[in-house]
């Protein structure tokens, strides 16, 4: 596709030259942003196997992506929607819909039990003052999935940065949790791990799947160090709107977000089918 150097399939050739050069980098520093249902959407055993593999060095997610995670970890599954049922059959028959997969409220149920148990778990000085990240590997130490992205990242210290965590059912169940014992999480702690990270490394790659928060958090993180060396994001937005979701990359030098001298790509389409094909390429071009 590299070879052929035009649109669509050029776009991809591109991307997965940048994203090799990442993995073959001992000195790049390498986030993942995850938008949208990427680990409901089929994404889940392949982020965890680039974590385990050492690909990944940060992840930059919402909160829906950690609680499908733990959902799965727990026990629960994602399914696909028979063609028969509108939505209203599927909230009668307690289950709940992302585009064409459901999943059940029972498993929503299982999760709220485990992370009351482990909040419960937690030493009382621990219990105000965590960074949503150190939460995050302390939880994913409490895992035994080995699919499971949280139990990975915690297992290789691999830090999850959720900006947007509190919107999230896991946001949902710490805030009723909170409501009857002392709870809370520093964010601006995470800021602070992220800076240091950030301006030791020599230098920074990104792999960003949608936009949104996790791209600006991504992006705007290393703004302390004039901006990404390396970045690819897969996207379905367009930039009229001027939404940082459809923004071209290039975007960024003006703000610092990206270096003068860069390399990126973008590539518009479905990161469901993008990014394991652009993981592919980017794994059989590792050195060793």
């Amino acid at each position: 596709m590299e070879e052929v150097g035009v649109l669509g399939a050029g776009r991809l050739g591109r991307a997965a030259s940048i994203v090799t050069r990442m993995f073959n980098d001992p000195d790049c520093f390498r986030f993942l942003s995850l938008s949208g249902p990427m680990v409901p959407g089929g994404l889940r055993r392949l982020v965890s196997h680039l974590v385990e593999l050492g690909m990944v060095n940060a992840i930059v997610t919402n909160g829906a992506n950690i609680v499908h995670d733990l959902v799965e970890a727990y026990g629960g599954k994602h399914h696909r929607v028979p063609g028969d049922r509108n939505d209203q059959q599927l909230r009668d028959a307690g289950m709940g819909r992302i585009a064409d997969l459901y999943v059940e409220e029972k498993h929503f149920q299982t999760l709220e039990k485990k992370v009351y148990a482990f909040l419960d778990a937690l030493p009382e000085e621990k219990m105000t003052g965590l960074a949503p990240s150190e939460f995050l590997a302390r939880l994913g130490n409490t895992l035994t999935d080995k699919a499971s992205v949280v139990y990975q990242a915690a297992q290789n210290s691999v830090p999850i940065f959720s900006p947007g965590l509190m919107d999230s059912m896991l946001g949902l169940h710490m805030y009723t949790y909170s409501t009857t014992k002392q709870f809370s999480l520093d964010f601006v702690k995470d800021l602070r791990i992220l800076g240091e990270i950030v301006t030791e490394a020599k230098r920074t790659g990104a792999i960003m799947l949608g936009g949104g928060l996790t791209k600006h958090f991504t992006m705007g993180s290393t703004i302390l160090r004039g901006g990404l060396d390396m970045a690819v994001q897969v996207t379905l937005d367009r930039p009229e709107g001027g939404s940082l979701g459809g923004a071209p990359l290039v975007e960024g030098i003006s703000w610092q977000k990206m270096q003068s001298e860069a390399m990126f790509e973008t590539v518009i389409g479905d990161a469901t089918i993008i990014f394991p094909i652009l993981t592919m390429g980017a794994l059989a071009g590792l050195k060793g």
